[in-house]
């Protein structure tokens, strides 16, 4: 089959250190907003803009990184930037431990973890670029994508388990411990990475820094999918703080409950991934964009109908499953489609500006949310969320013309 072509050596390390970041990070599911409820004793307003905080402050310190790492070597930014959310992590069980967790430290942390997180994912990308050959790459994101996703199958209901048992910020020690240990599977890939060479003239150093903007803002293929992702994340993203502030604060479900009912719709998510390729090639990327674009805007709206106990467990699972396999499809999809439309010397600017926007639009609506929260319910603001997404398929692609398989591709130099 496709999906189970050898990749290389090379691949298998990057793709090792990938799942141990992406197990450490569904262990770690949710475990500042629970620490700030728990430990913190937070309100809606404050957990919102924990969420809000980190990503707004990371999304502009990031900024510059991605001039910064266009021209260098990859390997050495993505191991630094997983020895950066390593130290980061750290300080937060070390600080709880000698009594002195403080809220400001938490964003503080989220803003170093974000900042890091949006390097690691550009540098990352540019890496898998160059390193797998086109015809391979949705193969490779699917795998990532189904890694991510049996991650957080297995990482939020031991997670949950583990803060029972042990306390609430055992998960957040795993999670960094998880950094340290990807970083030295980067730097077992080996070989020599050779340095990117810099083409054509040295743009202003202002100019430097807008060109992953001017890249995606100009180029047709990518415009239409920018502006939906970033809203949908956004929407959905905002929501998930509420979520907790409704699921263990309003309806008292246990932190293993909480986990629980965002680990099993996952299995969906492992699915979606395992499918993307075949479908691509039997129906087209276009159709799988918009298919599973649509799909995964329709689901959201019934979290606002949750209720305690068994039926509101099963409510969350049927409406998580429906929504993260169409993301399980539609992610390495639209990610394959994204690095065959870049160039080779913007890869690293554009995917920088790509989740700097996002992680910027995700602040943002997760701030609004919280005020609405605060000044109507939980419920009502994820209800709204839920409203809003139906209209997000507005801005798929319509009329983009997109390879109909993995092996017909287009780069622009534009």
């Amino acid at each position: 089959m496709a999906d189970r072509r050898t990749l290389g050596r090379s691949f298998g390390w990057l793709w090792g250190a990938y799942a141990v970041s992406a197990y450490g990070t569904g262990f770690g599911f949710g475990a500042f907003p629970l620490i700030a409820v728990l430990v913190l004793h937070s309100g809606p307003t404050e957990v919102s803009a924990l969420s809000a905080t980190g990503r707004a402050v990371g999304a502009l310190v990031a900024v510059p990184l991605g001039p910064w790492m266009e021209f260098r070597r990859k390997r050495p930014v993505m191991m630094a930037m997983d020895l950066t959310r390593f130290a980061a992590l750290t300080s937060v069980p070390v600080a709880y431990v000698l009594g002195r967790l403080t809220f400001p430290q938490l964003l503080v942390v989220s803003v170093v973890a974000a900042a890091a997180d949006i390097a690691f994912k550009a540098a990352s990308g540019a890496y898998l670029k160059a390193l797998v050959p086109p015809a391979d790459l949705l193969v490779a994101n699917g795998r990532f994508e189904s890694t991510t996703w049996s991650a957080t199958v297995l990482g939020p209901p031991l997670g949950g388990a583990a803060i029972g048992l042990f306390g609430p910020v055992t998960t957040v020690a795993a999670d960094a411990v998880s950094y340290l240990l990807s970083a030295l599977g980067i730097r077992a890939i080996g070989g020599t990475e050779q340095r990117p060479p810099r083409a054509g003239v040295r743009r202003a150093r202002a100019a430097e820094l807008l060109e992953g903007w001017r890249h995606i803002l100009t180029h047709p293929a990518l415009r239409p999918l920018f502006f939906n992702t970033i809203v949908v994340n956004g929407l959905i993203m905002a929501a998930d703080p509420l979520l907790a502030v409704l699921l263990v604060g309003s309806l008292g479900f246990a932190p293993w409950q909480y986990g629980l009912v965002f680990a099993l719709p996952c299995v969906g998510g492992l699915l979606g991934a395992r499918l993307a390729p075949r479908l691509v090639t039997r129906f087209g990327q276009r159709r799988v964009l918009l298919a599973t674009g649509v799909l995964r805007a329709c689901w959201p709206v019934g979290l606002a109908f949750v209720r305690p106990g068994v039926p509101g467990i099963v409510l969350i699972i049927g409406v998580q499953f429906a929504l993260v396999t169409c993301f399980g499809v539609f992610n390495p999809v639209v990610a394959t489609h994204r690095l065959h439309h870049i160039a080779s010397d913007r890869v690293a600017r554009t995917l920088t500006a790509w989740s700097i926007s996002s992680s910027a639009a995700i602040a943002l609506l997760t701030a609004l949310w919280g005020v609405l929260a605060a000044a109507t319910s939980p419920r009502t603001a994820i209800a709204l969320a839920g409203v809003v997404l139906l209209a997000t398929p507005l801005l798929l692609p319509l009329r983009e013309k997109v390879p109909r398989n993995p092996t017909e591709h287009a780069v622009t130099t534009t």
